[in-house]
């Protein structure tokens, strides 16, 4: 009696314990280490070259690139473009990189001298513009899309590494709804991969994903059952591992934290959508496959991990952060949020 009196009595301390235990085993799996922040930007834009080079770009006309990790970083602001948001930024090496900013007047810079000079490469006065992301199949061949303009969504296309741009807007030769738009929040409703696959997420009073898998000639479009309706609401970042498997997350950034119905994953190149079993923990702007099976997404309220790609999530840190991205060719994982903050998360050892 006495023994088992003993235990009952314990059993809290036992719980607690383990509690703590489990907590330290997770911090210990998944670290997020900070690299650097206090710069006057909210960063938006996020392109990891390599595990020594990135550079990010966000508000303010900031940008910024490492060469050595993120253990230091360098930052510039475009001469004449000091008050631009820079929201999406592509990088090739630590020389040569674009930026996009948002709203009207809109802009395309290049650099090919690491960020000291900048050429202005697309300029665009209309008062609808308003360019939401940028992606490359690569060095040569790339895509940006902006909302639309007299209901039709705006696309840009370069076959030499951003020096001149065309619009193809036409080929997309489907009429947005009343309400329908996009998110620049991290430059990620858009996503390329290999020999000329391409997608697109629209949000705002109706979600919609449209496909094309020949640079952007001709498209598709499929329904994207995430939370819409408003125009806070719909898919803000997408990610596809391959040309079949694919995340959006999003939802209200007005409820940031809340979980109603704001992350899917598709097994059928976005024709269509399942809802996972655990949802990420709030409003989630970025979200990045690391491998076919383990995947990040960030938001102004936590970060999040799945293992099973994307169906199920467990809440790793309530640190805020707009952007995520990993290296091109190398392990290095970016995240980036307001005030010029950057971490990195650092994956458990094998």
């Amino acid at each position: 009696m006495k023994k088992i009196l003993c235990l009952i009595l314990l059993l809290p301390f036992i719980s607690y314990a383990q509690y703590e235990t489990n907590l330290q085993s997770k911090a210990q799996s998944f670290q997020l280490l900070p690299l650097t922040s206090g710069t006057n930007t909210s960063i938006r834009g996020l392109s990891v070259v390599s595990d020594q080079v990135a550079w990010v770009s966000g508000s303010n006309g900031f940008v910024g690139k490492t060469t050595n990790g993120g253990l230091h970083w360098d930052w510039v602001q475009p001469e004449g473009f000091e008050k631009l948001d820079f929201r999406d930024i592509e990088a090739f090496d630590e020389k040569n990189a674009i930026v996009v900013n948002a709203g009207s007047p809109a802009y395309i810079l290049l650099t090919t001298d690491g960020g000291k000079t900048w050429k202005k490469t697309y300029e665009n006065t209309d008062p609808g513009i308003f360019l939401d992301g940028m992606d490359f199949w690569d060095k040569q061949k790339g895509i940006v899309f902006g909302d639309p303009i007299q209901d039709q969504l705006q696309i840009l296309s370069t076959n030499d590494g951003g020096r001149s741009w065309n619009t193809i807007s036409n080929q997309l030769n489907m009429k947005m709804q009343q309400g329908e738009a996009s998110f620049a929040a991290s430059g990620t409703t858009i996503k390329t991969l290999g020999k000329g696959k391409v997608w697109i997420a629209t949000g705002g009073a109706i979600a919609n994903t449209y496909h094309s898998s020949n640079y952007g000639q001709t498209w598709v479009k499929y329904p994207c059952p995430i939370w819409q309706g408003e125009n806070s609401t719909g898919p803000f970042s997408m990610d596809f591992f391959d040309a079949q498997h694919g995340i959006v997350v999003g939802g209200n950034y007005l409820q940031d934290k809340e979980r109603k119905n704001n992350a899917l994953v598709t097994n059928d190149g976005g024709a269509t959508w399942l809802t996972p079993t655990t949802s990420v923990f709030g409003y989630r702007s970025g979200v990045l496959y690391v491998n076919k099976n383990l995947c990040v997404a960030v938001g102004t309220s936590g970060v999040d991990l799945s293992k099973d790609g994307g169906m199920s999530w467990e809440n790793l840190s309530e640190l805020s952060f707009n952007a995520v991205k990993k290296a091109k060719k190398g392990k290095l994982i970016l995240l980036a949020g307001s005030k010029g903050m950057i971490y990195s998360l650092i994956l458990p050892k094998r």
